[in-house]
């Protein structure tokens, strides 16, 4: 197997699938390569190149094997302790209280030492701190690893190294395997990035890079070294493997803990000589690649949201702030625009590119709204041509971020609208009480008038009140006056029934209408008539045993005052049935020598038997 051989293969897999191994140790690559072409049967460099253009998933097994994946959590337990006390505490301490902390794993494999800074920085932190300052970008080339790291389950045997109560704190058991935790997973970030040709990420505060730089060559290392210096902030740390050391770029890095491969970033005062420090003098195509380097960096880190399109409307450039705000992600790059949701949300972009391609001028859009997962934001969108040395269409698109100015705007507006409905209200309020007062006044009046008029009222019910009281007294004289009277009258009238019933004959007396005022006992009782039967009723209309009709010329007689005592004899029938010789006395009857009122009517039975009913009876 030739090194020509060697080198065919790798140009093939970088040309198809963009890896480009050149980088890693020649004796490392050759052993890995080696041991999966035992595995497919290739005698040689050839037949391997073969089996690659017959069988594309071959691709996947050659990645895993030259791309080994070694980690566990927690592993080096000696090194997490000391970044527990040490590092982190002074990381945080040197930090405001309300900076993201950004932390970047590269070379993550499968996620489990990822998921551990998690851990880590969670305990020193604080859950709730850690969710709101914490973002760990998490970066390797193996996308069937990331894809592992992404789910973020393990199996026991993966979770030996956690310590049982992290391990009950972070994890949640789901059958035989354990997820972490899905609230904290969201401030782990999982991306595809190759050290030796992606461009770094930048402002990081730590960095965790074990045991991936031992894989490339020296050349390779110092390249990705000055990138990870590049990357980190100021005073920023890195964490190596206890394989790696940095015995050769003590002007890049200093060391805090050499056991433990801990280093601080040394900070470079002017931006000339951090370019001096990334362009490598014996290398004269790397300045070239700095320069590009600190173009896409300045690109990355600037504030607005930025994309450029290409003329053949590729995505070719997004910076982060783009990337974060529109939901992009690396993978997007290269991508034409027309597939991807930003060249329509938050607004169409297409015909806009094509007027500014068309009339090479800026267009500018107003208070476009975007609701995205950071919630809703408002943005001045501003298409520009480029100018390069090729008139190809390609076009910049910046987003500038409007939010806050729109929504002070909008309070502005509504206060304004506010202030005036709370004037017209005010105006309107002022208006009413001025009404109010008016109608107060003239109810005010009328109670005075009223209150005096009812002054007189009470006056004059008083006064109704003493005369009310007078002729009750009244009232109470006759009352006592007319219970006398009763009194007498009852005594008068007792008097007469003992008269009456003393003369032992029935007696009945009438009035000037021939009606019946008085029917005694010895009535009721020769007739069988009761009083109250007889009383009322006119003396011709009685049901007795004779008849009346021959009463009727001798009372008008009495009445008349043409006679002043008639006797009548004449046979009748008792209450008994019996025939009687009935006896009739009428007597004219006068009041204080005043003219007739009334007469007075006595029957008796002329053999005296009427009056005798229960000897009559008795003999009977």
């Amino acid at each position: 197997m030739t090194e020509t051989s060697l080198n065919a293969l790798l140009d093939f897999v970088k040309r198809s699938r963009g890896f480009d191994f050149s980088g890693y140790k020649r004796t490392s690559l050759e052993r890995r390569i080696g041991k999966r072409m035992e595995e497919v049967g290739a005698a040689d460099y050839g037949a391997y190149l073969d089996v690659l253009e017959a069988e594309a998933s071959e691709f996947d097994q050659l990645f895993n094997t030259v791309l080994i994946n070694v980690t566990s959590f927690f592993r080096d337990a000696a090194t997490w302790d000391f970044l527990r006390s040490h590092v982190i505490p002074q990381l945080l301490d040197e930090r405001a209280s309300i900076d993201v902390l950004r932390v970047w794993c590269a070379g993550c494999a499968t996620g489990e030492e990822a998921y551990t800074l998690a851990i880590v920085l969670a305990d020193a932190m604080g859950e709730v701190e850690f969710r709101n300052r914490v973002k760990i970008y998490a970066t390797d080339a193996d996308e069937e690893a990331l894809a592992q790291a992404r789910h973020a389950t393990y199996t026991a045997k993966q979770v030996e190294g956690v310590p049982r109560e992290a391990l009950d704190r972070y994890f949640d058991r789901v059958d035989s395997r354990y997820g972490f935790r899905a609230d904290l997973r969201r401030s782990v970030i999982f991306g595809r990035n190759d050290l030796v040709q992606d461009a770094p990420i930048s402002r990081i505060d730590l960095l965790v890079c074990r045991n991936t730089l031992m894989y490339f060559t020296a050349e390779t290392q110092e390249r990705v070294l000055r990138r990870f210096h590049f990357a980190l902030a100021d005073n920023g740390a890195m964490v190596l493997g206890k394989s790696e050391m940095l015995i050769t770029h003590s002007e890049l890095f200093t060391p805090v803990d050499l056991k433990r491969r801990v280093f601080r970033k040394v900070n470079n005062g002017t931006m000339r000589e951090r370019l001096a420090l990334v362009a490598h003098p014996d290398h004269p195509p790397a300045a070239a690649a700095v320069a590009d380097l600190l173009s896409e960096g300045a690109f990355d880190t600037s504030p607005l949201a930025q994309l450029v399109i290409s003329g053949d409307g590729r995505l070719i450039l997004a910076n982060q702030q783009a990337r974060r705000s529109l939901g992009l992600t690396l993978k997007d790059l290269s991508r034409p625009l027309q597939d991807l949701e930003v060249s329509y949300r938050p607004v169409e972009l297409r015909a806009h590119i094509d007027t500014v391609r068309e009339e090479r001028r800026t267009v500018t859009l107003n208070r476009v709204g975007h609701a995205g997962a950071g919630g809703s934001r408002m943005f001045d969108v501003q298409i520009s041509p480029l100018v390069t040395g090729s008139d190809d269409g390609a076009v910049a698109i910046t987003y500038v971020d409007t939010t806050a100015p729109e929504a002070l705007r909008e309070e502005l507006e509504q206060s304004k609208v506010e202030l005036s409905q709370a004037y017209e209200e005010v105006q309107s309020t002022v208006e009413e009480l001025e009404t109010t007062n008016e109608e107060l006044q003239s109810t005010n009046e009328e109670l005075e008038t009223t209150n005096e008029e009812l002054q007189s009222t009470n006056e004059e019910l008083e006064t109704m009140n003493e005369e009310l009281q007078s002729t009750n007294e009244e009232l109470e004289t006759m009352n006592d006056e007319l219970r006398t009277r009763s009194f007498e009258l009852d005594e008068v009238n007792a008097f007469l029934e003992t008269i009456l019933a003393s003369m032992g004959m029935a007696v009945a007396v009438i009035d000037a209408a021939q009606q019946v005022q008085i029917w005694n006992r010895h009535a009721q009782d020769l007739w069988g008539l009761r009083p109250d039967e007889a009383q009322g009723q006119h003396i011709l209309a009685l049901d007795v045993g004779f008849a009346t009709e021959q009463l009727k010329q001798p009372i008008r007689s009495v009445l008349g005052g043409v006679e002043e005592r008639i006797e009548i004899e004449f046979e009748a029938t008792n209450r008994k049935g019996r025939p009687v010789a009935c006896r009739v006395t009428l007597m004219p009857l006068r009041v204080g020598g005043d003219g007739t009122v009334g007469a007075i009517v006595l029957m008796e039975a002329s053999d005296g038997r009427a009056t005798d009913s229960h000897a009559t009876d008795g003999s009977r």
